[in-house]
Parts: structure tokens; C-alpha cells; sequence
């Protein structure tokens, strides 16, 4: 039973997408600036406001030049994929300090933060645009080309 009502779900979603194009990568750096905000702040003390400016141009972005997009980005978020892809970034940032606090080796210079922060922004983007591929494709909606 439960694999008819996946089945009627996907269904229902890809027709709700059938004419959504896939999110632009660039799109998604700005979710890696974001998984990488604690480490840039931890940095650079006025990341904070080049933060808040990257949320704005987000918000911006989302509202103006993405809005066909909205079923996609709310779809996404549905999805409990994407879901696991946050708890697996949250898990993995907590995990690493801890484990390098614990052995005495904690993440404390100005290069350790942005190396950190580079490679959770890096791996937000690639798992995100992943995601969207993959639900595309599970979808039936792949397009030819997407980037």
C-alpha cells in the first residue's frame, strides 16, 4: 500500500512540475554560503553582514527572477531527500569539530575556519544540485542538459 501512495505522490509531483525547468547552480551557492556562515564568521568577524547581504539577494533572487521556479524549491523542500541531505550536513559540521576537539586538534585559525567553511559550502552545492538531478529524474522530467 504504501508504495502505490509513493508512486500516486511522484505522479502528482511531476505533474505539478511538468513545465518547471531544474534550478541553476549558481542558485545553490547561496545554501553553501549559508552551510559555511559559522566557519566565515568564526573567520572574518563582519561575515555577518556580507551574511545577511547574500540572504537578502536570496530572498531577492527567489521572489523575482526564480518565481516560475517556487513549485520546484517547495517540492524540494518536501522531499525527505533533501531533508536528509540538511541533517546529514548539520551531523556531519558537529561531528568533524567534535571528533577534531576531541583529539585535541580543534579547528581554531583563520585558515582552518575557511578551508572548513569552503568545504561545506562546496559539498552543500554538489548534494543539493545532486538532489535536484535525481529528482528530476525519478520525476521523468530530466531535461537534456542541466546546469
Amino acid at each position: 500500500m504504501n508504495g502505490i501512495t509513493e508512486r500516486q505522490t511522484e505522479n502528482t509531483q511531476a505533474a505539478a512540475l511538468s513545465g518547471v525547468k531544474p534550478l541553476p547552480v549558481w542558485f545553490f551557492t547561496f545554501e553553501g554560503a549559508l552551510a559555511a556562515a559559522f566557519d566565515l564568521c568564526k573567520a572574518w568577524d563582519g561575515a555577518w553582514m556580507v551574511l545577511a547581504v547574500l540572504c537578502a539577494v536570496n530572498i531577492l533572487v527567489g521572489l523575482t527572477v526564480l518565481r516560475r521556479r517556487a513549485k520546484l524549491v517547495k517540492a524540494m523542500l518536501k522531499n525527505s531527500r533533501t531533508r536528509k541531505i540538511v541533517f546529514a550536513l548539520v551531523a556531519l559540521r558537529l561531528g568533524v569539530h567534535g571528533l577534531l576537539a576531541a583529539v585535541g586538534a580543534p579547528v581554531a585559525s583563520t585558515a582552518g575556519h575557511l578551508a572548513f567553511g569552503l568545504v561545506m559550502a562546496a559539498l552543500t552545492v554538489t548534494l543539493l544540485w545532486f538532489d535536484q538531478r535525481v529528482t528530476f529524474r525519478s520525476l521523468g522530467l530530466a531535461p537534456a542538459h542541466s546546469g
